[in-house]
């Protein structure tokens, strides 16, 4: 099968490169025998220039090569062939460049160094043009490659993706601070979560997922926490109570591992949240980041794991949809998914009787008539879990900054670009 177009120009695979393809000017360090590269932006192959020969001379040698600036884009006319010397084992013979367009001014830095040599600020002031340094753009195509994962995962396993509006009456998650909007004359407000539509959706389709944006108009201003981020939420019926859910995401997670070579274990690890409180000399409702991290620590050495389950999070904690342990109501059948000391996560049973809705709700129950109206007319056990997409390459690639995994972030101090 010849390779994909785009824009009409043939893209270029290594094993059957066309003559005519597109690309950018980039500019590299050169060695002792390789100058300038061509950069196709297509696929991200590189499409070196040939090397210099002792016997040529400096026109000779690129014969072809207007001159060019970091970012101009080409079109580069030639024949690719096999050169072990060469980046990628391969060069362009005799190559002939068309300036498509030329940029008016250079990089905010530069974009050829491995390393990126700017500041987080810098780079998000700068996104448009930073995130073409190879290893920004590798960030998100990590990011995109679990989605997929995610997508495949569930996709076999009987899901059905769905996508639930992001305006919203009222609020879906307790605890969560809003986004107030005008809608038409009327309050609105931008969605938290997914979570109550998914759950009436569990009485349609018994299995949902949605990949999509939630907003949390938190006033943290943290290396965790951002106001718009990627949530990868599923919800499935006729469970038997939360452990099914786990073992659920435990096999997603590890189909999401596998496209960046991590290994989950066959059986990830858990504690209870009493247990980890005591491990950790405490005794609060819930647990601090430097908690999480402690307890990272403790599953890698005790159970070599980079993965961890906390189970049995106090009702207290938790919101008015979780159902409670039936051995001790005031703990939960939910849990938390610690990935390398952070919270990745966060899941469980749900309740799934209309009478145990309103007595949850009490006078909130009026506010939420549509949502109480699945269960109403009858809904099977269920649970399910979210998954935050930039904690998820942030703990991948251990980077140290949510909003470095994150194409545009959105967060207490920036709207912008």
């Amino acid at each position: 099968m010849p390779p994909p177009s785009l824009g009409g120009r043939p893209r270029s695979i290594l094993s059957a490169a066309p003559d005519e393809t597109g690309g950018k000017a980039a500019e590299r360090p050169n060695g002792p025998q390789l100058g300038h590269a061509v950069d196709n932006s297509a696929d991200g192959t590189e499409l070196p220039p040939r090397p210099f020969n002792s016997n040529e001379t400096q026109e000779s040698r690129q014969p072809h090569h207007p001159p060019l600036t970091e970012e101009t884009v080409i079109e580069v006319t030639g024949r690719v062939v096999a050169n072990p010397q060469a980046p990628q084992g391969v060069e362009v013979v005799s190559p002939e460049i068309r300036v498509l367009s030329e940029p008016s001014r250079r990089p905010p830095f530069d974009l050829y160094r491995p390393t990126i040599p700017a500041t987080l600020p810098a780079v998000l002031d700068h996104a448009a043009v930073a995130l073409r340094h190879p290893e920004l753009k590798r960030r998100h195509e990590i990011a995109a490659a679990g989605v997929k994962a995610f997508r495949a995962a569930l996709d076999s396993r009987g899901f059905t993706e769905v996508h639930t509006p992001k305006i919203v009456a009222t609020s879906t998650e307790s605890g969560a601070n809003v986004f107030e909007i005008d809608y038409f004359g009327k309050p609105a407000y931008l969605a938290q979560s997914p979570q109550l539509f998914k759950q009436v959706l569990v009485g349609v389709f018994e299995r949902v997922y949605e990949v999509g944006p939630v907003f949390r108009a938190e006033p943290h201003d943290t290396a965790r926490h951002l106001a718009q981020y990627t949530s990868l939420d599923a919800e499935l019926g006729f469970i038997t109570d939360h452990r099914d859910v786990m073992a659920v995401l435990r096999d997603v997670v590890a189909e999401m591992a596998q496209a960046v070579e991590l290994r989950v274990p066959e059986e990830i690890p858990g504690i209870d949240f009493a247990e980890a409180q005591a491990m950790l000399h405490k005794d609060e409702p819930d647990l601090d980041p430097e908690d999480e991290r402690r307890l990272g620590e403790w599953a890698k050495t005790a159970h070599g794991s980079e993965f961890l389950f906390v189970t049995g999070y106090p009702m207290a904690k938790r919101p008015f949809y979780t159902h409670p342990a039936p051995q001790d109501p005031a703990k939960s059948n939910s849990f938390d998914l610690l990935f390398r000391g952070l919270e990745l996560v966060t899941g469980g049973q749900r309740l799934h009787h209309h009478a145990d809705y309103l007595a949850a709700l009490g006078d909130e129950a009026a506010n939420h008539r549509d949502y109480l109206a699945a269960f109403a007319h009858g809904m099977p056990p269920h649970g399910g879990f979210a998954i935050g997409l930039e904690r998820w390459v942030a703990r991948v690639l251990e980077v140290p900054n949510i909003r470095g995994t994150t194409l545009f972030p959105r967060d207490l101090h920036r709207l912008r670009p």
